[in-house]
């Protein structure tokens, strides 16, 4: 019995001291982190929360060993110089969610082990010079939704290993040219300010390490030549909600070798093609909601390397065949939230190659040239959202891609077109009138009627031979050049149908039945070429009358005027002879004279009156 009591005391004096010992070390850490009133602390962890304090400055009595504090929904104002001196050892710091409205110099003077510091959410309207001083191993600062007006010189000069900057949705009216001084090892950059109306372009180029820019927001109605030149490292460039920017100049985006561009909430009218030509790295290509309508054929053919291609939300109408003709490595087409009646195959450089697909949310017309995206649905991916036909009264609002191989041939067909009136068309004008050929023709899908000349060429919509959106081929102030036969068209993808017209126009006619042919004279536009090769020119004998008469009036008229002339300057002379004498020796006397052996030679005169 003594024994076990001594067993017994034993034991509870070892649970009193490994109490006391526990109670100790809680005590001692305790002290080491004595948490601000309304904070949270985690001694584990290294954090301090004073999230949602109702803090008006910044807490004092903040553990020094803490890693993270964060300071967000308060109602901070001011950070004063080194405010935070004593957190030596702080790593992250949060004052999103605040009133603040001033950063004096060097407030942040002492977190030179600090990695990323956030002030988004705030009142800043200018940014001091030296804010960030100390700031050395700084590598995100996010300095979002404030009303930050102006970006000064040499602002982030003390931030040499700043990688990730973002100052979106602020109200930047300017960015000085020496702003982003010091930035050499800044990859990422996300600016948006509505009343900048320039790109920054002399601030971005000391940014020669940068990867990915961001710009939202510019207040810019075209991006000029030139705008980012130097940033030979950019590989993203992302411009979007600029309402006003309508056209990208042609060397734009020159210098830059992108491998994602993406141009949205903007208002181009056309996809840019030449900016985009030279961009053969280009992985990924975003225009969505833009009011694009076309997306032409054979001029995105140098993006050597596309893979992407997304525009949602546009008002495309049509892609035209060959779009993507010679981008051998295009795997994802975005074309969801369109006006797209339809889309071929032909669009493609190869749909086998194609593995995702967006083409829901478009009136499509379910017919023959939809057939491939239903053959090809197993090795397609659509998002989870199949396109459905809406246009179709057969097939309205149904999924198409639920269609079996049974059912498709009846279901997506087309009609070859026909041409309406078949009754040949001919025309003889003169020369100088015009005329209109007509040309209808039905199908289905809708067939495009297009024109060919005498020497099967295509016919534009534009020049004085064209070919009308109405189907109609219009001759304006016909020429004998321009006789032979023309070629109607109708197509669709089911086939054509064609339909030709003659034309003969003559030369201007002629009033008289015997008219003057004078060969050799050069050819006027009008005149046509003789039998021969010789080249005549025919005159009315009234016209040539009317010439020769106007011709013999001047010649009188002007000799008239010498004589005038001529009498009136003898009359200022005074007394001048009448007559005069004049000697002169016959021929035959000459001849006479050489001939014989005399000397003598007469010689005759006569006189003469001057009138």
């Amino acid at each position: 019995m003594q024994a076990g009591r001594q067993m017994l005391e034993r034991t509870a004096v070892c649970r009193a001291a490994l109490y006391l010992l526990a109670a100790g070390v809680a005590l001692t850490s305790e002290a080491r982190w004595s948490c601000p009133p309304s904070c949270r602390c985690n001694s584990a962890a290294l954090e301090v929360n004073c999230s949602g304090g109702q803090f008006t400055n910044v807490p004092d009595g903040l553990p020094r060993e803490a890693k993270l504090l964060n300071l967000t929904h308060n109602t901070i104002k001011t950070l004063v110089h080194q405010q935070f001196h004593t957190l030596m050892q702080l790593l992250h710091l949060d004052l999103s969610d605040n009133l603040l409205v001033v950063i004096e110099v060097e407030a942040f003077l002492g977190l030179q082990g600090l990695l990323t510091l956030r002030l988004s959410h705030n009142q800043l309207k200018i940014i001091p010079v030296g804010a960030f001083a100390g700031l050395t191993n700084l590598q995100l600062l996010d300095i979002s939704s404030n009303e930050i007006l102006v970006l000064l010189d040499f602002t982030f000069s003390d931030l040499a290993a700043l990688q990730f900057i973002t100052a979106a949705d602020n109200d930047l009216v300017f960015i000085s040219h020496q702003t982003f001084t010091g930035l050499n090892s800044l990859q990422e950059l996300q600016l948006d300010g509505c009343n900048l109306t320039a790109v920054p372009t002399e601030a971005l180029t000391q940014l020669s390490a940068l990867k990915t820019l961001h710009f939202q927001r510019l207040g810019l109605a075209t991006l000029p030549n030139y705008s980012f030149r130097h940033l030979m490292h950019l590989k993203e460039l992302v411009i979007s909600h600029c309402a006003w920017l309508e056209t990208l100049s042609g060397n734009s985006l020159f210098g830059l070798n992108l491998t994602s561009l993406t141009i949205k909430h903007c208002n181009l009218s056309a996809v840019p093609y030449i900016p985009l030509h030279h961009l053969v790295y280009l992985l990924y290509l975003d225009l969505s909601f833009n009011p694009i309508t076309y997306i032409h054929g054979n001029l995105l053919g140098d993006l050597l390397r596309l893979q992407e291609f997304h525009l949602v939300g546009g008002s495309l109408l049509r892609i035209e065949i060959g779009a993507f003709r010679g981008l051998e490595h295009f795997r994802l087409l975005n074309v969801s939230r369109n006006l797209l009646t339809t889309l071929e195959s032909g669009a493609f450089h190869s749909v086998d190659s194609l593995r995702a697909l967006g083409l829901d949310s478009n009136p499509l017309a379910c017919d023959c040239r939809l057939l491939w995206v239903v053959r090809r649905r197993l090795y397609v991916n659509f998002g989870g959202r199949p396109p459905a036909c809406t246009t179709s009264a057969q097939l309205q609002d149904w999924n198409f891609l639920d269609f079996s191989e049974a059912e498709l041939p009846s279901l997506l067909t087309c009609r070859q077109p026909r041409i309406l009136n078949r009754k040949r068309q001919e025309a003889r004008v003169d020369q100088g009138h015009t005329v209109v050929f007509y040309c209808s023709a039905e199908g289905d899908p809708v067939p495009s009627v297009s024109w060919l000349n005498p020497q099967l060429r295509p016919l534009s919509p534009i020049g004085r031979v064209r070919a009308l959106s109405n189907g109609s081929l219009e001759v304006r102030y016909a020429q004998p050049q321009d006789s032979g036969t023309y070629l109607c068209v109708a197509s669709n993808a089911a086939g054509n149908d064609s339909l030709p017209v003659s034309l003969r126009v003559r030369t201007f006619p002629s009033s008289s039945k015997n008219p003057f042919r004078l060969k050799g004279w050069p050819t006027f536009p009008s005149a046509s070429p003789g039998e021969n090769g010789d080249q005549k020119l025919h005159f009315d004998v009234k016209t040539l009358l009317i010439a020769a008469t106007i011709g013999f009036v001047s010649f009188f008229s002007s000799v008239s005027v010498c004589f005038i002339f001529m009498l009136f300057w003898s009359k200022s002379k005074g007394q001048i002879k009448h007559t005069a004498t004049i000697a002169y020796v016959p021929r035959s006397a000459v001849s006479s004279s050489n001939g014989g052996t005399g000397n003598y030679m007469e010689t005759s005169r006569f006189t003469m009156k001057l009138i």
